[in-house]
């Protein structure tokens, strides 16, 4: 039999997150007060986040200790597999080896308790009572509702409107785990009131529900925000990912030539990349490809500039490529894709040239999904999907020219709550939507010049 799936024991599971700052060649500059717009400071942060993640987010030490009881959480579900892809590759004529590691195995259904168990103990140890977040498909926010739970901590999320209308059983999801859940932007903010006024019909969107997170965490002293993407020790917590992907790829007598995941805010991405990337900044040969909508294409029409995290600029300035933070995309089923913006690390090493970026429509995406839920039998999250569209075209180009060659994506999460999404675009119900270069230039005209 071929090997399908190579799977570690639970003490090969990494003990350490690895955080890529050390290894850069350039260091993405620093956040701005969006008051004094000078460098942020750790008191500047003290009022939203324990100081264990502001210390973990301004670090440049290579190699981040993972505390004994998060290691004890994760082994419910890591590490998780990583699968060749061996179906799918017969399917498509290619002379790739097309791997996948799958990230649907933790209880959320998705990569993103990777940082919210971390996230939530740090505030715990930090006597914190609540914490308050946003969520776009709902994979965060279930992930934060489990974590919450977890730990004996309440959880208040915003759940982007039109991801709260799409996806009832994300909700329903995160009330089963105690959270409570408001459709953003809601009346229970002055953020969301207002935008409710302005226009009673928004659809909502990630930075506006950010908005309403940090505006709850900062009016509540016992409230703290948490961020599922974006910031830096986010991206370190992801990094068990690629790190358990190293140690599998030995074990296969492998390595990768590229490497895919979808990117909306960059965590999923930067989780099965970064611990590679050490090695391409060393000097080997590799491929990073974050794949996104282009419907909301932040590294690939995006500008690299100074700009707030969210739509009220409740955030400090970061330094990304961006769309604009009033940037309201089209309601597409990746809702965890509709971010104006990228993980300043993201866009640092996009900037550098050790990433790439392609950004795909939503038709093709859900064409790759459905190709591989019929081969792979796993049914993908519309946001991963993104990467598998990806992965498919690499392995396409290869068998056109008779190449062998790695491949390797994150599968970040599985869409059996999602199947809302694949029903529409089996009845026809979907369509492409690229976003005019027109509506980009005018959000990015409002930004501040720093």
């Amino acid at each position: 039999m071929k090997e399908t799936k190579i799977i570690l024991s639970e003490k090969e599971m990494p003990k350490q997150w690895y955080n890529i700052t050390a290894d850069m060649p350039n260091m993405p500059k620093p956040p701005l007060h969006p008051g004094t717009r000078q460098p942020v400071g750790p008191d500047d942060l003290s009022a939203i986040f324990p100081m264990a993640l502001i210390e973990q987010e301004v670090s440049q030490q290579r190699w981040i200790d993972i505390p004994e009881d998060v290691l004890e959480i994760y082994s419910l579900w890591r590490p998780s597999p990583l699968y060749r892809a061996h179906r799918l590759e017969k399917a498509l004529g290619t002379p790739a080896r097309i791997y996948y590691k799958y990230e649907g195995v933790s209880p959320a259904g998705s990569h993103k308790p990777n940082t919210s168990i971390p996230q939530a103990f740090y505030n715990k140890k930090a006597g914190i009572k609540r914490i308050a977040t946003e969520t776009g498909a709902g994979q965060w926010g279930s992930s934060m509702a489990l974590a919450g739970n977890l730990f004996g901590m309440d959880v208040t999320v915003y759940m982007v409107r039109v991801s709260y209308d799409q996806k009832p059983y994300r909700r329903i999801t995160m009330e089963t785990w105690g959270a409570t859940v408001h459709p953003s932007p809601s009346k229970v903010t002055q953020t969301g009131t207002k935008a409710l006024e302005a226009d009673p019909d928004n659809p909502g969107s990630l930075g506006l529900a950010i908005s309403e997170a940090v505006e709850d965490a900062a009016t509540h002293d016992d409230t703290n925000y948490s961020l599922g993407s974006v910031l830096n020790h986010v991206c370190h917590h992801q990094t068990v990912i690629g790190l358990e992907a190293k140690k599998q790829f030995e074990i296969a007598g492998d390595y990768p030539d590229i490497i895919i995941g979808c990117c909306g805010g960059g965590s999923n991405l930067a989780g099965v990349s970064f611990p590679f990337l050490q090695d391409k900044i060393n000097g080997k040969d590799l491929r990073v490809i974050a794949a996104e909508p282009a419907s909301c294409p932040t590294l690939t029409k995006g500008e690299f500039r100074y700009d707030f995290g969210d739509v009220a600029g409740l955030t400090p300035f970061l330094m990304m490529y961006t769309l604009g933070h009033d940037f309201i995309p089209p309601g597409i089923h990746a809702g965890g894709l509709r971010y104006h913006a990228d993980a300043p690390l993201v866009c640092q090493l996009y900037k550098d040239g050790l990433i790439e970026a392609q950004a795909y429509h939503q038709m093709s995406v859900f064409e790759a999904a459905m190709q591989f839920a019929r081969t792979e039998a796993i049914i993908p999250a519309p946001e991963t999907a993104h990467a598998i569209r990806g992965a498919i075209d690499e392995a396409l180009k290869c068998k056109e020219e008779g190449k062998e060659k790695t491949i390797l994506f994150n599968l970040s999460g599985h869409g059996y709550l999602d199947l809302q999404a694949y029903s529409d675009y089996m009845e026809g119900k979907l369509s492409d939507y690229e976003y005019p270069e027109e509506k980009i230039r005018e959000a990015l005209s409002k930004l501040p010049v720093l």
